[in-house]
Parts: C-alpha cells; structure tokens; sequence
C-alpha cells in the first residue's frame, strides 16, 4: 500500500487563519498504536494497585487468622494437659474407691502403655505429645468410666447390705431375757429361746431395725401378734407379741418404720417384745448386732 498524505484543517475560533497539518496513514497507525499502549498501561497499573491493595488487606487478614489460631491451639493444648491432670487425679480416686469397695482388679493400674499401643505412638517425639493425644484420652476417659461403673455398682451393692442388716432394736425398753438356754417363764422348764426379750410400754412403737418386705403379719401361735421381715442377703427378723399390727404382707419397709405396738399377745407374761434375728436361716443372738436404745435389768 502506497503512502497516503491526510490533510487536518484547523480552525481557530475568533477568526484566526486556517491552518493545515498533513498526516500520513502511518503517522495515524502509529498514534493509534500508541493510544493502545497507554491504554493497556493504565489498564494494568490501575489492576496492579487494585490487586495490592486487596492483597495488603488479605494477607493482613491471614496474619489475624494465624494469631486467632494459634492463640486457639495454646488454649486448647492447656485446657488438654489440664485434662489429662484430671484424669490422672480422677483415676487414682477411683482406684482407691475401687479397693474400699472390693472391686476385682481393683489394683491393677490403667495401662498406659496398652492405650498408646492403640493409637501408634511412637518415635522419638517429645513425650509430653502423648498428653494432648485426644484419642488416647478418649480410652482412658472409656476405661475410667468402666471402672466407675463397677465402683458405682459395688457400692450400691454394699449399700444395699448396710440397709439390709438387722443394725437397730426394735423398741426403746428394758432387756429382760437373753438369746439361748433359759428357764421358760410360763412353763418352768429349761428352753431354747431364739431371740430377746425387751420390756416396753404398752402402745410404744415396734420399728424396722433393716430395709425389708413384710413376709408375715398376722397372728403367729404362741408369739401372738408377729410381723416376719425378709431383708435380703438371708437376713430376716421376727416381731411378737405386739397389740397392733400396722403393716400388711409384701409391704416394703424402711429401717425405723413402725410394724405395730407394744403388747402382750400370745404367750407372754408382760408387756414386751420378743425380737429374732435369722441369718440365712439360722437363728443369731440379736446382740451380735449394734444394741442401741436399750439397757439391762
């Protein structure tokens, strides 16, 4: 393409002269190229500032987040080892629970070694990382709560026992016969008796001495009005001789609760009553068992 010349008439305005300006096809194309080039430059500087600043101001966030996180992950490794303190202290406890309460392999220690045996530690790592192992934690948090619930169940149990055993007298009142060989105050004879006699007021309240079902209220033969507790762990006791029954068979009672009032039904003499105490069937001297409220003739 040949050389073309443009011609660009200027006109001034307040009547000045006209001027010319001749410009080839080249000059145009290079002004256009250079239009172009400025341009993409302004474009790019003003994309360059943009993307900086944006960039300042995320790396500035990041630079937060990091703080944030790191001041969480302190946290947390304190709040673990604080853990791991406690689980300590919480095991030792619950060993000596365990002894108290007579819980099998009660001193036998948690294996450590077994639980970081089941996580993989290993190496040459700093010891104290076992600490902040949550899974490990995890196991002996299982194991501890395993072994609380054998705690919790043998101490229940021996609650259990300590309710069931005969450990009051039934009556506030004078001790006038003992358990065994005596001479029968009705008939003269020697006999054994199997259980205590105790003196009282007529109409003085006959408690529970253990937590227990009422297995028999009713007339009893020779020992007239009787209630027969079954207490459980082949504990059981007998009342007689009361003028009044205030329970009635498979009722529950508690120790101290009120079966009937003193009197002298039956094959009595006086106004008492006669306590028994029977350990898996076997008849016992009630005062193997803790005397309260009571004194001898």
């Amino acid at each position: 393409m040949g050389l073309k010349r443009h011609t660009v008439i200027i006109v001034p305005h307040g009547g000045a002269k006209f001027r010319k300006v001749l410009i080839t096809n080249r000059q145009i194309l290079a002004g256009f190229v250079t239009l172009a080039v400025l341009s993409l430059i302004g474009g790019f500087s003003t994309w360059h500032l943009f993307s900086y600043r944006s960039g300042v101001a995320e790396l500035a966030e990041l630079r937060a987040q990091n703080e944030l996180l790191r001041g969480t992950n302190q946290s947390f490794e304190e709040s673990a080892r604080a853990l791991q303190a406690q689980l300590s202290h919480y095991e030792n406890r619950t060993q000596e629970l365990a002894i108290i309460a007579g819980v099998e392999n009660a001193t036998a220690p948690l294996d450590e070694r077994r639980l970081m045996a089941d996580v993989g530690v290993g190496g040459a790592g700093n010891p104290d990382d076992f600490l902040l192992d949550l899974p490990a934690m995890a196991n002996r948090a299982s194991a501890l709560a395993e072994q609380l619930q054998a705690v919790d169940e043998r101490f229940d149990e021996r609650r259990r026992w300590v309710s069931s055993r005969p450990a009051t007298m039934p009556v506030k009142g004078v001790f006038t016969s003992s358990y065994g060989y005596r001479q029968d105050p009705v008939t003269g004879l020697r006999a054994f008796h199997r259980g205590i006699d105790l003196s009282a007021t007529a109409g003085n309240e006959v408690r529970a001495t253990a937590d227990g079902i009422v297995a028999r209220a009713g007339k009893q033969g020779g020992m007239g009005r009787a209630v027969f507790l079954a207490h459980g762990f082949g504990y059981s006791t007998r009342y007689a001789h009361m003028s009044e029954i205030l329970v009635e068979p498979g009722q529950r009672v508690k120790r101290g609760d009120v079966l009937g009032l003193v009197g002298r039904s039956g094959r009595a003499t006086g106004y008492h009553v006669h306590y028994e105490v029977h350990e898996n069937g076997v008849t016992k001297n009630p005062l193997e068992f803790i005397l309260n409220g009571t004194r001898r003739r």
